[in-house]
């Protein structure tokens, strides 16, 4: 043992000894050539070279030594067959000694190279003097045999912890630093990827001599180490780096390089072998998914295992022994990298992209079941961690695609492989089963969860629970506990709720349940579930990634194109309408649009309604006439005589005693068909009746007077007479309004309904046309004459006549009288015909210059439909409780409080309004509740109030030091910002950002109007004091405060 040290010390410090003459001659070198010989004679001591090549890329000096060694190699090897002259074989034998070595010496010398202060110490030379300064005189065949080889036949762990560093080597030494990290990367490209780097650092941890024993701390360190650097190496290439070096094709070839490499290796024998070898790939594999490729790893581990278990099933028969699986070589070769991985973190990310990854191959129950269990079957049983991510985190934090919640649920929790000929119910139970529903209900029965978790996790969670359900029995069911108690629970909480997937799930999850106590007498809550199969993702699409995704909310652009708003268009319309509403609503609009009427027009009321009923059946009664002459024995029909018996009704005063009278169905359905007509027709007495007209509509039951099936009909009649009150008398109908708002007289639906009829009878009145004639500004002081010059035509004549102007005539060169025309209006059903067509919504019997149009009719009426709303709020009355019980009455209101802030948008009510808007939404009640419908309600409102404010006004709000305005944007932004961060709702996260964008426009514009103001004030030298702008507004990404 010491002659061998003595003997390893020896090569070392001969080793020391060469390189250093090498450095020197390459310090001294003034051209390529000596920089390739001296190269050269440590490169042969190293490796066995072909010098040949080499012969085209030096010089006749240099040529010369290279043939002597060639030549003296060629008379060593013959001498010793020949047995030349002594002396002179003594002398060749001493030069060879020392120039060229034998196999064995060549190993001892490569050793002692690599694994010493040898090779780092020429590497640096040849990283930072010879790349820049040589290597580009360098021909290929001298490239390759005498630099690359240093790198690419050597010892691949020490070879990696000397290149890595140099990819940010900072140029200190006046070094060409571009030339150096290039040469650097494509060093890398070639060890690592293009021979099998990787691989062979695997190997020389698995060869490396250790103690029988153990696998020392040492050795992991080592290995630890190893792994950092390679893993590192795309983060610390530059961007122009090749692609190769790029983290995505990276980690992908240096996967499908272990991988390769470690089927080839399974031939070990040596047990502490393959478990270092193993130790190695497993540390590779948890460094990449801690730098977020775990989808790369496994889109390459997917299908190889996939591949091996399809090889081990018989197409034939689905069920499968388990010694098939447990005696194949490659099943413990998939086995032994998922033992070696130790890092919980990489075992989750692992096993979830699997999972994904298995949804995405289109994997059968069966097939996923198998290469769950090759992999995780023994980690399931040893390791606690490794069940609870599967029965806990997996059921309740993840969201996977239903086909992976069974897998795991086949897997993890029944812990045997899937049947497809029968049911698992009747099988034997695991307590692993009643144990995981019981956790499972006990999550999904609460009122917290259904409030704030969002709405996937809930659809999630839910299949989770029905999927439970269905592979128990009634006498299993009884021994859980609470879980029955949960389930009903779970069951109210959710019909309770505003929406409709959400009570889905309730009616989902009651028939399974009752399917379980009594299979004869399931219990159908909704009518989708009339099908035997069951859709346990809800209708929720799959995005790419194959999370559930859903969304109810819609960005649209205004016309003017500057700002941008939210409309939610499912929520905040019929929330508890079953999704029926979209239909109807498109309805309302097409009845809600009206003709204009002239004033002073006398119209019949009784024929209003009547009007188009009657010219259909007066055609009806013709043809029937027509053909009375052929069918004359016919018997005559007497059931429509009662109909004709009925009085009409005309007057507004018969309409609120009809809709009074709620046992005569037929006279409430009269009523509601001609309430809309009447109202809009704006008689008189409308104004003294509105109010009673107002609280009869509400309180009247269109379920009780309507047809079955038809109740939706009477409602939206019901609501169009509603909105024409509201338009044509909105003082008198309001004030009815908001006083049956918080009556303890009125329930949910009606406060639901008086809302929805407010926001658009809002959206109406902003959108109202009127037309009125111009006012002309004529002269102040009248003239007894015409003013107009004496030699000018008389302006008699028809209106709408042009000004007369004078024409050149070119007959004769001295015109004696001046000639003049002017444009006379076309006479009636004339039609000027022309290349020019005019295309407008105004008609065209009227002339332009005599009318103005004036639109929004909604800024007059603005407070009153908005702060008595606001009123009173949070008080919780007899049968009135916004903050708590009734939140979908709040989101409604603060929706409504949004569609009228957008209505008023940019004029000075909305200034003036706006500031009580936004001390309501500041309240904590308010913008921190725990539904996710009112928080949602809030960014509406909070973005039709960016909207709605003038840039001008908060520039001179911010001026005359008005902090309210101030101090309600700023809170927009935070809170924005929080619930963005936060909110564990996607579309209160989706609302948030955008609100944060208009919040941006909006500081942006006001930014705007200081610096012009400021201006302004210099321009006009108003002293100002210090700090003009008392308050602040902050534009987002930037360091601008104002």
């Amino acid at each position: 043992m010491e002659e061998e040290a003595e003997r390893r010390r020896e090569v070392e410090s001969r080793v020391v000894e060469k390189v250093g003459e090498v450095i020197k001659e390459i310090e001294r070198a003034k051209h390529a050539e000596q920089v390739i010989c001296a190269l050269h004679s440590l490169a042969v001591l190293l490796f066995p070279i072909d010098f040949s090549h080499l012969l085209g890329s030096i010089d006749e000096r240099c040529k010369d030594q290279v043939f002597f060694l060639m030549f003296v190699s060629f008379l060593f090897k013959h001498l010793l067959y020949f047995f030349f002259n002594f002396i002179i074989c003594f002398c060749f034998v001493k030069i060879v000694s020392a120039k060229v070595h034998s196999a064995n010496e060549r190993e001892d010398w490569w050793k002692a190279f690599y694994q010493g202060y040898a090779f780092p110490t020429l590497a640096r030379v040849l990283l930072l003097d010879v790349a820049p300064n040589w290597l580009t005189c360098f021909p290929l065949s001298a490239k390759k045999l005498v630099y690359d080889v240093f790198f690419v036949n050597g010892l691949s762990t020490a070879v990696v912890q000397v290149l890595a560093p140099c990819l940010q080597h900072s140029g200190r030494d006046l070094v060409d630093v571009n030339a150096v990290q290039s040469n650097v990367e494509r060093l890398l490209v070639l060890c690592l990827l293009d021979n099998g780097g990787v691989l062979k650092m695997a190997i020389e941890f698995a060869v490396s001599p250790q103690s029988e024993d153990t696998i020392n701390e040492s050795l992991k360190s080592a290995v630890s180490r190893v792994a950092q650097i390679v893993t590192s190496i795309p983060d610390k290439a530059r961007l122009k780096a090749p692609p190769l070096l790029s983290s995505h094709l990276f980690f992908k070839q240096i996967s499908i390089q272990l991988l390769t490499g470690m089927v080839e290796r399974l031939a070990i024998s040596n047990k502490s072998d393959m478990v270092v070898n193993f130790l190695f790939v497993g540390e590779i594999y948890s460094r990449i998914c801690r730098r977020g490729s775990s989808d790369v790893l496994l889109s390459e581990v997917t299908p190889q295992i996939l591949r091996h278990v399809r090889s081990c099933l018989s197409p034939n028969t689905d069920v499968v022994d388990t010694d098939v699986f447990e005696s194949s070589p490659e099943s413990k070769f998939w086995l032994k990298i998922t033992e070696a991985i130790t890092d919980p973190y990489t075992v989750e990310r692992i096993s979830e992209q699997l999972l994904r990854q298995l949804a995405t191959e289109h994997a059968s129950d069966i097939e996923a079941y198998w290469v769950l269990w090759i992999l995780f079957r023994q980690l399931l049983k040893r390791q606690s961690s490794v069940r609870s991510m599967f029965v806990d985190k997996f059921l309740l934090w993840k969201v996977f695609p239903i086909c992976c919640l069974r897998w795991i649920l086949q897997f993890a929790v029944l812990e045997c492989p899937p049947i497809t000929n029968s049911q698992t119910k009747g099988h034997k139970t695991t307590n692993g089963l009643l144990d995981t529903v019981q956790r499972l209900a006990a999550v999904w029965s609460k009122r917290d969860f259904v409030q704030s978790a969002p709405v996937e996790q809930q659809a999630y969670i839910t299949a989770a629970v029905g999927l439970c359900l269905e592979k128990m029995s009634k006498e299993e069911l009884d021994k859980t506990k609470d879980v029955m108690h949960s389930i009903l629970q779970g069951v109210s909480c959710r019909l309770e709720s505003p929406a409709d997937l959400v009570r889905k799930m309730a009616s989902t999850i009651a028939l399974v349940f009752s399917k379980v106590v009594d299979p004869k007498n399931p219990l159908y809550l909704d009518d989708s579930c009339n099908g035997d199969s069951i859709d346990w993702e809800f209708g929720l699409t799959t995005a790419e990634k194959g999370t559930l995704s859903i969304s109810n909310a819609e960005k649209h652009i205004d016309e003017t194109g500057t700002s941008t708003t939210l409309t939610l268009t499912k929520d905040f319309t019929h929330p508890a309408d079953g999704g029926k509403g979209s239909n109807v609503k498109s309805k309302s609009k097409k009845s809600s649009e009206f003709s204009l009427v002239d004033p002073d027009e006398i119209v019949d009321p009784a024929t209003l309604n009547y009007e188009s009923a009657s010219d259909g059946n007066d055609d009806k009664d013709a043809s029937e006439n027509s053909d009375s002459s052929d069918d004359s024995l016919q018997p005559y029909d007497l059931t429509d005589d009662d109909t004709d018996l009925k009085r009409k009704i005309s007057q507004l005063v018969d309409v609120v005693g009809a809709l009074r009278k709620s046992d005569d169905a037929d006279g409430v359905e009269r009523a509601l068909d001609v309430a809309e007509s009447l109202i809009r027709a704006s008689p008189d007495e409308l104004t003294h009746v509105a109010g009673d007209l107002v609280r009869t509509l509400v309180q009247v039951r269109c379920s009780d007077v309507s047809v079955e099936g038809e109740e939706e009909s009477a409602e939206e009649k019901r609501k169009r007479a509603l909105i024409a009150l509201v338009v044509t008398r909105p003082f008198e109908s309001l004030e009815t309004l908001n006083k049956l708002l918080y009556s303890p007289n009125v329930d949910v639906s009606q406060r639901i309904m008086i809302l929805d009829v407010m926001t658009r009878a809002a959206e109406e009145l902003a959108n109202a046309k009127t037309m009125k004639p111009k006012h002309q500004i004529g002269p102040l002081i009248s003239t007894i004459s015409e003013p107009q010059p004496w030699f000018l035509p008389s302006n008699v004549g028809p209106p709408g006549a042009g000004s007369w102007r004078e024409i050149s005539d070119t007959g004769t060169l001295l015109n004696w009288s001046n000639r003049y025309e002017r444009e006379l209006p076309l006479k009636p059903g004339q039609v000027k015909r022309g290349k020019t067509r005019r295309w407008s919504l105004r008609s065209g019997n009227i002339q332009e210059g005599q009318i103005e149009w004036s639109q929004n009719k909604f800024l007059l009426y603005a407070a009153a439909f908005m702060l008595p709303a606001m009123q009173g709020f949070d008080k919780k009355r007899h049968g009135v409780d916004l903050l708590g019980r009734d939140f979908i009455v709040l989101g409604k209101l603060i929706y409504m409080l949004g569609v009228c802030m957008k209505c008023a948008s940019l004029h000075p009510e909305a200034s003036a309004l706006a500031p009580p808007l936004l001390d309501m939404l500041r309240s904590r009640e308010v913008c921190h509740h725990k539904e996710a419908y009112v928080r949602r309600a809030v960014l509406f409102a909070a973005s039709c109030v960016l909207v709605a404010l003038h840039p001008s006004y908060i520039a001179s709000s911010l001026v005359e030091g008005n902090l309210e305005i101030s101090e309600g944007l700023e809170w927009i932004r935070t809170w924005a910002l929080q619930v963005a961060d936060s909110d564990t709702d996607r579309e209160c996260y989706t609302m948030a950002v955008s609100c944060l964008q208009l919040h941006s426009e909006m500081a942006l514009l006001a930014s705007r109007a200081l610096e012009s103001a400021e201006s302004t004030f210099k321009t006009e030298s108003i002293s100002l004091s210090s700090s003009p702008f008392k308050g602040t507004i902050k534009i987002p990404h930037s360091n601008v405060e104002y």
